[in-house]
């Protein structure tokens, strides 16, 4: 990237240190700083005398370089006179000795090298592109925006001449420059839906740049608007033609014809070449490695690394830790055979049987290292101590590589270490010896999927797993992607010749009985795992049983505490305990996890080791009782959190009132922004804990734990899992009659479905709900599902009906005293009337429930955003655009603070639309697109066609006639397959674009 002439390193003299402080800005209006302090830099003139200066870069300028700089070939009479006075108040304002007069001229000097915001923003350009030349995109894209922020509006704002006006024109184009490489690093990071809008806006400021457009077909093309893409070229050939009279540049035709192709090529974004594997060696000492070893390059690597830096080293120490079965010896053992060449003297290698019973006593271990380096029996001393140090003298002066195996400890190893330069060590255990001082420790994970295919296809064979590839990928995710249980799966595969891929696949498939399908000869995952088990104490082994049960990805310390019945800080102990066993992984700070066939072993040592009480015994904390009880207390701390978090989202919701109280005790949080980290964080948790609550006495608290998390539905996070966990618990309520339970699952799944689109199966299951709402005489159900019967009825044009289920919601509201409640209702009723004609009582209705919830939300929650929302509605259509515009960008502000995706995206939306009714089309097109990304996945086909719709009217209005009929056309397509009144509208604006 070329920023044209570069700001060199200014020198700073010794003597002026206070120069050091000041900071000038040109890539904006022309600004000075003395730290934080802004200095008065003068009038427009002046200004332009000092950003001639500075952008010479320390140089010196003449004084009839500065006036043709300031006034260009017809300078005022008494010009010299004047850049002498500008010169003189400029060395005024800043520091001694940085404004220098010489030659006749003058010159800035003495700054430090980032005092100019061009000088820093061009070493942060070449920053990223170093960074982007060894392929580090990330950190490449993270810096160019670094740099692009620093530019402030206009370079040289306001500042006349014809140097600054030259200077601008380069600076914009640099900065041009600088955004189309970080876009096209956007697009080769998978960021092609996020960088449609951005792409849209600058074709729209910059139409005849086209690497701009390339940039935009391609990240339509990624985002599986392949038509949009080909409309982009359309349009770019007519303008160009009827600008400049030229065809588009040779790569943008080539773009449009691989597009045409469907060359998969540009389907994703290129990926870098794999490591290579290196090919083991075979040692002297060392167990044979492994024919098949596969993947784990990066682990490799870094080993070889540290292993080559024994020489000079007194001695080089890397200890692998990890769970069983997940391939610490064989890893070790192939690094070893590898750096063979570099320990000429020998290998030594023991198995030291930590996991077991008898772990290997150091002084045998010793003596037979002893040997092997040839002392005889009769030489070899009966202590520990004195054995060592004989050890540690035969090996100086030597090159050896010792391989500890499957050590228990660091205080069993430690005798057994090299003391000399030139030696190094390799620990295998599956503790993490963080006590072993100066070891480079390691802890090894399952393999990648793409490594676990590789390992199983070794095995079997490449002729039997080509024509099962997805079966053989469930195989390996069976297995966890771990070494020994893949070795296993695939050596029981390859053994028997009549079986195919599926069927191994199914059979693996059952997660009761997977452990037991995972053993040939001699290898047992279940038999691996059931060592570190029995090593454990007996409040460690109980938390690994109970902390098995949850069905959630990972876990927090808050929520482990629940399930174990423990304080916090007990509860940590016992976790880290476990981690440091391998049994348990630390997934993130205060965050843990189990491999999944741990987590398996797990369940079944609960199972076989929480046995139920005998018939008459009073209820202890194990047995079925005690696993009952541990979810139970999970499901109470979830419920009672998530109240917290809607409270806080929701002051004064009557509905809190009616929901089940909790017996545990959940958090509590002292602002908005950590009530909500909680709670998205816990999604995937707290959503597995619902639908595990499948017993009569959790079900209602499954229910009511749906309805407090409904954020993680709107907001577009775990919406999936949601409706999962929904169905779940209608089903259960089903099963055991219990209409409550059911009513609120029902409701809460209808809300999911309208967010979804899905609006005919939402009414379905809104009406579901108030029957059964009735039935139990649950004033939560009554009033909101008639609520959101009223706003499918509104999306599907049936406004008498509408209007009829809101006015039994604002009774049953008003009826529960649940006056945000009263609001909703009364906002709704506002979007009816809209829809009727009814402009002024909208305006009206909408007020009135903004004021409600300004009343008793102080303004800062949620339901203030939907308010606002409605109400900005009603006022564009009332045509006060500018009270319009103000009160949907708070909306948008609130809904982006409460990480609503659907409503953000929907407010982006709204205000394109505006944007439209006021003849700002190119903005209401970067609304439009950001509306798309936004809103990618979730909000259903009927909203998208809504968006593009308006969409396609913002790019005709900025003369991109081609990408809008396709926008158009995929509008109509959703509303005609929907059998939406909307699609007539649309055909009405296709036809008056073909007459055009």
């Amino acid at each position: 990237m070329d920023g044209g002439a570069r700001v060199p390193e200014q020198r700073r003299p010794d003597s002026s240190a206070d120069a050091a402080a000041l900071r000038f800005s040109v890539l904006g209006p022309v600004r000075a700083w003395r730290e934080e302090e802004p200095l008065n830099t003068g009038s427009p003139q002046q200004r332009a005398l000092l950003a001639a200066l500075l952008l010479r870069e320390g140089r010196t300028a003449t004084a009839a370089e500065l006036i043709d700089a300031l006034w260009g070939a017809e300078p005022p009479s008494q010009a010299l006179a004047a850049v002498r006075t500008y010169a003189s108040r400029l060395r005024k304002v800043l520091d001694s000795g940085v404004l220098v007069s010489e030659s006749g001229g003058y010159a800035v000097r003495g700054l430090r090298e980032d005092a100019l915001d061009l000088a820093v923003a061009q070493e942060l350009a070449a920053e990223a592109e170093k960074a982007k030349s060894a392929g580090v995109l990330r950190q490449a894209r993270d810096v160019l925006n670094r740099a692009l922020a620093l530019w402030d509006g206009e370079p040289l704002a306001g500042v006349p001449g014809p140097f600054a006006d030259t200077q601008r024109v380069r600076l914009e184009e640099w900065r041009l420059q600088l955004l189309e490489s970080r876009l096209d690093m956007d697009l080769e990071q998978g960021y092609h839906a996020e960088a449609v809008s951005e792409l849209t806006a600058l074709t729209a400021a910059h139409p005849l740049r086209e690497l701009l457009r390339e940039l935009l077909m391609l990240a339509l093309y990624r985002s599986g608007r392949q038509a949009e893409a080909l409309a982009v070229y359309a349009d770019t050939r007519r303008l160009l033609a009827e600008e400049l009279g030229v065809d588009p540049r040779p790569e943008l035709r080539e773009l449009q014809q691989r597009i045409l192709q469907a060359d998969p090529s540009l389907a994703e974004p290129s990926a870098p070449a794999p490591e290579p594997v290196a090919v083991p060696v075979r040692p002297a000492q060392l167990p044979a490695t492994v024919p098949d070893f596969t993947g784990r390059a990066s682990f490799v690597a870094e080993l070889g690394e540290v292993l080559a830096s024994a020489e000079g080293r007194v001695m080089a120490v890397s200890a692998l830790a990890g769970i069983g079965g997940v391939g610490k010896t064989t890893l070790a053992v192939h690094v070893a055979h590898q750096a063979r060449s570099a320990f000429p003297d020998g290998q030594l290698y023991v198995d030291l049987q930590g996991a077991g019973a008898r772990a290997a006593e150091p002084e045998t271990v010793l003596a037979s290292f002893l040997r092997a380096l040839g002392t005889a029996d009769s030489a070899i001393p009966d202590s520990l101590e004195e054995r060592a140090a004989l050890y540690r003298s035969l090996l100086d002066g030597r090159r050896v590589l010792v391989l500890l195996d499957n050590a228990r400890d660091a205080a069993q190893v430690r005798p057994l270490l090299p003391g000399t330069e030139g030696c190094a060590a390799l620990i295998t255990s599956r503790v993490r010896m963080v006590d072993l001082a100066g070891a480079h420790l390691v802890d090894l994970d399952v393999m990648s999927p793409d490594e676990a295919l590789a390992l199983f296809v070794r095995i079997v064979g490449v002729e039997r797993v080509a024509s099962e590839r997805e079966a053989a990928l469930d195989v390996v995710a069976a297995c966890g992607f771990l070494p020994l249980a893949i070795r296993i799966a695939a050596s029981r595969l390859a053994a028997r010749r009549t079986w195919t891929v599926s069927v191994l696949a199914a059979k693996l498939a059952d997660e009761r009985r997977r452990l037991d399908e995972l053993q040939a000869g001699d290898l047992a995952v279940k038999a691996t795992f059931e060592l570190g088990y029995g090593a454990l104490e007996p409040a460690q082994a109980r938390a690994f049983r109970l902390l098995g049960l949850p069905d959630g990805p990972d876990i927090s310390l808050a929520a482990a505490a629940a399930v174990l019945g423990l304080p916090p800080e007990e509860t940590e102990d016992l976790l880290e305990a476990l981690v440091d066993t391998s049994l348990l992984e630390s997934a993130a700070p205060g965050r843990y996890r189990f491999h999944d066939l741990v987590r398996l072993y797990a369940r079944a040592c609960a199972e076989r080791d929480e046995e139920p009480p005998s018939m008459g015994a009073p209820p202890t904390p194990s047995g079925q009782w005690g696993r009952a009880a541990a979810l139970s207390r999970l499901l109470d701390f979830y419920l009672a959190t998530a109240v917290e978090v809607y409270a806080i989202e929701r002051p004064g919701e009557r509905a809190l009132d009616h929901l089940s109280p909790s017996t545990y005790p959940g958090l509590t949080f002292s602002d908005r922004d950590k009530a909500l980290d909680w709670l998205f964080t816990e999604a995937s948790g707290l959503l597995a804990a619902v639908q595990q609550a499948g017993t009569a006495d959790r079900l209602r608290r499954a229910a009511d734990l749906l309805f407090a998390a409904v954020d993680l539905g709107e907001s577009g996070i775990g919406a999936r899992q949601y409706v999962r966990a929904a169905t779940a618990v209608i089903s259960a309520a089903q099963r055991h009659g219990d209409a409550y339970a059911e009513g609120r699952a029902r409701l809460m799944h209808s809300h999911l479905l309208g967010v979804s689109g899905q609006f005919a199966e939402s009414d379905r299951e809104a009406g579901a709900a108030l029957r059964l709402g009735l039935i139990a005489e649950d004033p939560v159900v009554c009033a909101q599902a008639p609520n959101q019967q009223g706003i499918i009825a509104l999306y599907a044009g049936r406004h008498e009906e509408a209007e009829q289920h809101l006015t039994q919601a604002l009774a049953a509201f008003r009826a529960d005293r649940n006056t945000p409640g009263e609001a909703s209702a009364l906002c709704n009723l506002s979007r009816v009337h809209l829809a009727t004609g009814r402009t002024e009582s909208a305006v009206s209705l909408a007020r009135q429930g903004v004021t409600s919830y300004e009343r008793d939300d102080n303004g800062m929650a949620l339901r203030l955003a939907n308010g606002k929302y409605a109400l900005g509605l009603a006022l564009t259509s009332a045509g006060e655009t500018r009270l319009a515009l103000e009160t949907l960008t708070d909306a948008l502000t609130m809904f982006q603070d409460a990480r609503q995706q659907l409503w953000h995206g929907m407010t982006l939306f709204r205000i394109a639309e505006l944007h439209l009714a006021d003849d700002s089309p190119a903005q209401a097109a970067a609304c439009a697109e950001q509306a798309l990304a936004v809103l990618h996945g979730i909000g259903g086909e009927w909203r998208r066609a809504n968006i593009l719709t308006a969409l396609g009217s913002a790019l005709h209005g900025i003369g991109q006639t081609d990408r809008a009929k396709v926008c158009w056309q995929e509008a109509l397509s959703v509303y005609e397959a929907a059998g939406s009144p909307e699609a007539a509208d649309v055909r009405k604006l296709l036809a008056g674009a073909l007459v055009v």
